[in-house]
């Protein structure tokens, strides 16, 4: 099924036909953002989303901040007239219609469940950039991390702002135990303060993400509880890599892998 998914994202953007790469790209979505923002020739990329120039969104703000921004619409970037539009995850056949009016080809990148999924989408997008070695580079960290990925998995709560975790299977779940850790299993996906005490993990990995926000959910991670106790060792993960969980993560695997070595 998810075959063909993608086979229908191809099919969608380019009619079945071999064509040129593009000059002229423009991303809709913070996560196809960063596809483009690694896998373009910098000269290629026209438009990229307002969240992809935001520091507390991605780590390539920096670099998204060098290219024209657009609120996420396809009529936000039809008058730059780009050749060819990437977006992520639905409504993609009216986008079709509507970019087959403007003239735009249009790839959708479904949304990744999978690490083969991942490798999927960056090759996706890397084709349809005429950039395929440089989705094989990627590609090939991620493989290079699974072929030497850790036999020993420390018990892990991964923590977010007011309790939030994560599944203890799927994509995240992956990610972690190529690091050496393994998701707990917890109801909702989310723990209490009073799980934390009475049963703590080896190790409890804290996302930065969005911290210096005053909101109740940053405020929940300030308790001493939420920083973890004498049982479990305290781990800062870049949240913002986690968005998205493409291939920004690679990076953070390695740094944490550096880290439960020590």
């Amino acid at each position: 099924m998810r075959a063909f998914v993608y086979a229908s994202a191809i099919s969608l953007a380019f009619s079945g036909t071999a064509a040129a790469a593009p000059k002229r790209v423009a991303s809709l979505n913070l996560c196809t953002d960063e596809l483009l923002l690694m896998l373009a020739e910098p000269r290629q990329i026209l438009s990229v989303t307002h969240l992809a120039q935001r520091p507390a969104e991605t780590p390539l703000w920096k670099v998204g901040q060098r290219y024209r921004r657009n609120d996420g619409t396809l009529l936000s970037v039809a008058g730059l007239k780009p050749d060819l539009v990437i977006t992520m995850g639905g409504g993609v056949r009216d986008r079709v219609r509507i970019a087959q009016t403007l003239g735009i080809r249009i790839l959708d990148v479904p949304y990744a469940q999978s690490l083969a999924d991942v490798q999927a989408s960056i090759s996706l997008v890397a084709n349809a950039l005429g950039r395929p070695a440089a989705g094989n580079r990627l590609i090939g960290q991620i493989q290079g991390l699974q072929r030497t990925a850790p036999k020993r998995l420390h018990d892990t709560v991964w923590l977010g702002g007011g309790g939030r975790s994560l599944p203890a299977t799927g994509l995240a779940a992956d990610w972690m135990r190529l690091a050496g850790l393994r998701q707990r299993p917890l109801q909702g996906d989310r723990v209490s303060l009073e799980q934390l005490l009475v049963k703590p993990p080896a190790i409890l990995l804290r996302s930065d993400y969005r911290q210096e926000q005053y909101s109740g959910e940053q405020r929940w991670l300030s308790h001493p509880l939420a920083k973890g106790t004498r049982k479990s060792r305290n781990i800062r993960t870049d949240g913002r890599r986690w968005t998205c969980m493409g291939p920004l993560i690679p990076g953070e695997i390695v740094r944490l892998r550096k880290l439960l070595s020590q």
